[in-house]
């Protein structure tokens, strides 16, 4: 089953209002649970447990169990929509994992607080072995990293709040 098909799911039980589905197949067994929290947001769990072969690598293992966490999805409030209205965001132009720094030794390109210009890189985007440099297409001060480090990260994701005061 591919992401995108397991995704869909997960769209799909979230509007219709089942608490949890499981979905078993000849290599892989996936549950989802939703619940309601006190604000009546919904969050959801993703279980997603696969028949590994012993040739599977620790990294295709960890890859496997990242897309699966990176299927919790929270939704902000109301008051933080509005006090963030007010921020230009810069987005994710593709799919891949997240990376502050340009390598693990060095320091992060930006910092909450520090000013970036337009053209300046802003962070990494890992996609198929290929290291993307994200440019900030405008000018003005980091308000908020959206994103943990060495996070995956979909297209049109939110990775930085940028004043442009």
């Amino acid at each position: 089953m591919k992401i995108n098909e397991i995704q869909d799911l997960i769209k799909f039980v979230s509007k219709s209002g089942v608490s949890e589905v499981e979905l078993e197949m000849k290599d892989f067994k996936i549950t989802i649970k939703t619940s309601q929290n006190e604000k009546q947001r919904t969050e959801q769990t993703v279980f997603v447990q696969q028949a590994i072969p012993a040739t599977a690598t620790p990294s295709a293992i960890t890859a496997q169990s990242t897309a699966a966490a990176s299927q919790m999805v929270s939704t902000p409030t109301t008051a933080e929509a509005a006090n963030n209205s007010k921020y230009i965001t810069i987005k994710s132009p593709m799919i891949g994992t997240f990376y502050r720094k340009p390598a693990p030794d060095k320091a992060p390109f930006t910092e909450v607080g520090s000013d970036v210009k337009k053209g300046s890189v802003v962070c990494v985007i890992e996609a198929m072995k290929l290291f993307n440099e994200i440019e900030s297409e405008f000018s003005g001060k980091i308000v908020k990293v959206l994103v943990d480090d060495n996070s995956p990260v979909e297209y049109d994701q939110p990775l930085f709040l940028v004043d442009p005061a």
